[in-house]
């Protein structure tokens, strides 16, 4: 047999070479062969690498079985006797229990059918199934909340779930970047999906554009004109919140905890709507918070389309002990290596009336942060928060206002949040005598030595301690 030569030079192989892929991306003509492809992709991996199918689907109330079951365009006969193909069909079995779901898929700009994703209930209830799940472009907050709008009749007993691609991706990143996958060939196997689905070919894109009502919403805030009873109001404050879902999941890539977007409880969607839509119209501004694990404060993400900048912020509670001079070192400690620009907020008990300085003006002198009347009186609170020029261009491209925002949130964290520590109280100190040895406790009860201070007051200027972890 004749030898073949990949003409390899000494010392590696040739510039512009590329890995081969389990999942190629090439060759995607049409929304069809991409739906197809990006669910058989999908449910392939689910049943191949079993500790990501499992992560993605457990909240489902699916049962944690030993093999994952799916199927790819399964039939079915409807009432009227017509042949229904969902996209796909998942089965998860433990012990007597067996959970089922079908599939409805769309990739890109494509949107779920509310008569479509209705059809598949009663199917699924017929047949006996536990729910349908949707994945779609569209970004909600929880897999319990659809973006199509169903006879709620068709949900008695049956679940309606939905997941975003980001939403899955960002679940393949988890497992693979930190919870680990015990298997090596599964590993390759998920790292294949992660590169497939983070392909704009895929169609499987996170969050692509603030829509087509931004440019006009964005003028009419900053002219005064905004009204909240306009419809572009209300596009507008649904791709803000499907924007600040997209941000919560990716840092949750980045981070590998789970990163919530913090509302009331008992908030709806639709209410939550139209609290962002009466703030459009009253003060031009959209506001959210995410919650980050173990982070020092919660982060708030606000723009104001009049003034076009977008400011990101974190809450700090001040030390409850030491001078107040102290406590505003204890804060700006923490920030030696943070931009001059940064503005800080203090808060005083008993006070409505805070007071503002930039980090720069802090650093040089106090007096800015200081309470007006009361220079000795300490701090409740701070915020810190870094602002910047919101981004005009639309898509996902660099100057546009998802790419600033986005690079925005991250850096904020990155650079500010994940270092700040909360203050800790120092643990309580046993008495010593005046040449340093451990006071008695055995001739009788030992005697505040009340002469000798409180140990607050002691060193004016005394730094109140950080927590180490």
């Amino acid at each position: 047999m004749a030898s073949v030569s990949l003409d390899v030079p000494v010392g590696g192989l040739p510039e512009g070479r590329r890995h081969a892929r389990l999942i190629p991306t090439l060759g995607t003509r049409n929304q069809l062969e991409q739906e197809k492809r990006a669910t058989s992709c999908l449910l392939a991996v689910m049943h191949g690498v079993p500790e990501f199918g499992h992560a993605l689907i457990r909240d489902l109330g699916a049962p944690k079985s030993s093999v994952i079951e799916t199927f790819a365009e399964v039939r079915f006969k409807d009432v009227g006797g017509k042949t229904v193909i969902p996209d796909g069909a998942i089965v998860c079995r433990r012990g007597n229990k067996t959970w089922t779901c079908l599939v409805e898929v769309k990739t890109g700009s494509a949107r779920l059918k509310d008569d479509q994703v209705g059809g598949y209930l009663d199917i699924a209830r017929t047949n006996g199934f536990d729910g349908v799940l949707t994945i779609s472009t569209q970004i909600t907050a929880s897999a319990a909340e659809s973006p199509v709008a169903v006879d709620r009749r068709k949900l008695r007993g049956i679940g309606l779930w939905h997941f975003s691609w980001w939403k899955v991706l960002t679940e393949a990143v988890v497992q693979q970047r930190y919870r680990g996958i015990s298997d090596r060939d599964q590993e390759w196997v998920l790292r294949q999906l992660i590169h497939y689905l983070s392909s704009d070919a895929s169609g499987a894109v996170g969050f692509e554009d603030m829509g087509e009502s931004w440019v006009s919403v964005r003028k009419a805030a900053r002219d005064g004109t905004l009204r909240s009873g306009d419809a572009a109001a209300r596009d507008v404050a649904e791709r803000w919140e499907q924007f600040t879902n997209y941000s919560s999941l990716s840092l949750s890539q980045e981070l590998g905890a789970k990163v919530t977007v913090l509302r009331p409880r008992s908030q709806s969607t639709p209410a939550r709507l139209e609290e962002l839509v009466k703030s459009l119209g009253e003060s031009g501004e959209l506001l959210s918070t995410l919650r980050i694990p173990d982070a020092i404060g919660d982060l708030d993400i606000r723009t104001s389309l009049r003034s076009r900048h977008t400011s990101t912020a974190v809450s700090i509670e001040a030390p409850r002990e030491g001078r107040a001079k102290a406590r505003f070192n204890w804060l700006l400690r923490q920030l030696r290596e943070a931009p001059d620009d940064l503005r800080i907020e203090a808060a005083f008990p008993n006070a409505r009336s805070t007071t503002v300085a930039t980090l720069r003006e802090a650093r040089e002198n106090l007096m800015g942060l200081q309470h007006a009347f009361d220079a000795k009186r300490e701090p409740r609170a701070f915020v810190v928060t870094q602002s910047k020029p919101m981004g005009q261009k639309r898509g996902r491209v660099e100057g546009s206002f998802v790419h600033e925002t986005a690079s925005q949130t991250v850096g904020f964290y990155r650079g500010i949040v994940q270092h700040l520590k909360a203050w800790q109280a120092p643990a309580p100190k046993l008495h010593s005598d005046p040449d340093g040895s451990p006071a008695a406790s055995t001739e009788g009860p030992v005697v505040p030595a009340w002469n000798e201070g409180d140990g607050l007051d002691d060193e004016a200027d005394s730094d109140p301690p950080v927590a180490t972890s």
